[in-house]
């Protein structure tokens, strides 16, 4: 086992992995920005090296400075977290050659999975099922052909894109140009890579995910499946397994393509495989995600596995302890997103100053966050203030149970707004409570409010 990990990331997840890193025995190191010099993971980790400024490209995306972080502090191992450079394969590249230990799969697995496109023509490779569109960086041109061929609407994709950033929902062919130009400099802008695709969209589905563990030794089981319908601007709002309203025989077969692909792409680690279900229930794939995923403790409710332990412990080269037929469910969990973000406009960041800060408690009630009184919300980074998970026997009582915990959290200071009044109407809403809804209810609700 790894003697001392370096933490190269921020927030509520930073926490996360630094807890069970303390319950493991393993020595922590955070590396930060100068805005994070005052946060609680900072204060709770054994040591803490500043490696940059609050810009992400300058800290939390600088390879350099968080290898160099890594090497200072005699750390054996880095842990990504998610988002920031967690699916970067030269990132992965860059740790194998100095010998550390990126908690995360190899860097050729990450290459492979983590980039779209190619993520798209391994699928293909495996047999998966994937939605029509092209399987290749397209020009304008050829874009717009691919979109003519499959029928309007389109999505699209940056290939190097991720947590719904870089993408495009075309419906009318006159605005294809336009979106496709502005897809590539977003693209360019926020990964580097101007690389897109197109891809048939589908306007009313339901996204499904299934989490796999894999150990270095072809050892690969699956916990479940996951429900991310709930979304804005395809940013997940609240997840959920199991995926209610899905026929038990089609989260079996997920759970089996996915053990079967995730083998295949010889994956080490925990990994998220991600579907859309059509109105007629088919399942297609859409992108692996190579990383610990935000919704991760959903899972982790309902199997009682702790998946940072079984990445740190894969990670060190150990098998699973354990085998498919060993992994159980249990009940119904929720996990809502509470976010620094004003959804009266648009779900626009609301940065400011945190003063009061009440989370909420009681039976089977998990709040992941690293808000306080004092937290000062920037627009430096993502919106996420905390994440509030419940667990019931039933998914009734879940849904009454997040519903209570939303009401018992008080945020509030300067400028500082919160999804929470929102969450409450998407959870009481009849399409959510009777598992009816798709990936377009925000957009329903926000044109025909509640109330």
């Amino acid at each position: 086992m790894f003697t001392t990990v370096l933490i190269a990331n921020r927030g509520e997840i930073a926490l996360r992995v630094l807890r069970t890193c303390r319950e493991m025995g393993v020595r922590t190191v955070v590396a930060h920005s100068t805005a994070d010099r005052d946060s609680a993971a900072v204060r709770l980790a054994d040591e803490s090296i500043q490696i940059g400024p609050a810009a992400p490209k300058h800290s939390y995306l600088n390879p350099a400075a968080i290898v160099a972080a890594a090497v200072q502090s005699g750390a054996d191992a880095i842990h990504p977290g998610y988002g920031f450079l967690s699916e970067s394969a030269e990132f992965a590249e860059i740790c194998e050659a100095h010998g550390l230990t990126l908690i995360g799969p190899p860097s050729a697995v990450i290459a492979r999975l983590g980039d779209k496109v190619s993520a798209r023509e391994f699928a293909l490779s495996a047999k998966l099922p994937v939605l029509p569109g092209g399987s290749e960086p397209m020009g304008p041109v050829e874009g717009a052909r691919t979109a003519h061929a499959v029928g309007y609407p389109v999505v699209i994709k940056a290939a190097a894109g991720g947590g719904g950033r870089g993408m495009r929902v075309v419906h009318d062919p006159g605005d294809f140009a336009r979106a496709f130009a502005t897809t590539r400099r977003e693209a360019l802008t926020l990964f580097g890579d101007p690389r897109v695709y197109v891809e048939k969209y589908l306007d009313a589905a339901r996204h499904v995910e299934v989490q796999v563990l894999a150990d270095g030794h072809g050892n690969v089981v699956h916990l479940g499946a996951r429900d991310c319908s709930v979304q804005r601007r395809r940013q997940k709002l609240i997840e959920e397994t199991p995926p209610p309203n899905v026929p038990a025989a089609t989260l079996e077969h997920l759970g089996e393509l996915t053990v079967r692909a995730a083998r295949a792409a010889g994956y080490v680690g925990a990994g998220t495989f991600e579907y859309v279900l059509d109105e007629h229930g088919a399942c297609h794939f859409i992108e692996v995600n190579c990383r610990l995923q935000v919704e991760h403790p959903v899972t982790e409710m309902v199997t009682g596995i702790d998946l940072v332990r079984e990445q740190l412990l894969v990670a060190a080269g150990q098998r699973l302890g354990f085998r498919q037929e060993d992994v159980t469910f249990s009940g119904v969990s929720v996990e809502c997103r509470v976010n620094a973000e004003d959804p009266a406009r648009g779900f626009l960041p609301t940065p400011g100053v945190i003063e009061t800060f009440v989370p909420p408690g009681g039976p089977f009630t998990r709040v992941d966050t690293h808000g306080a009184p004092g937290l000062r919300v920037t627009a430096d980074y993502d919106p996420l203030i905390a994440k509030v998970a419940v667990w019931a026997p039933s998914r009734a009582q879940a849904l009454a149970r997040a519903h209570r915990a939303l009401e018992e959290f008080t945020i509030s200071g300067p400028g500082v707004h919160t999804d929470l009044a929102f969450l409450r109407e998407v959870l009481a809403h009849p399409l959510f409570r009777y598992a009816k809804h798709t990936t377009s209810l925000v957009e329903q609700m926000m044109s025909t409010p509640m109330t």
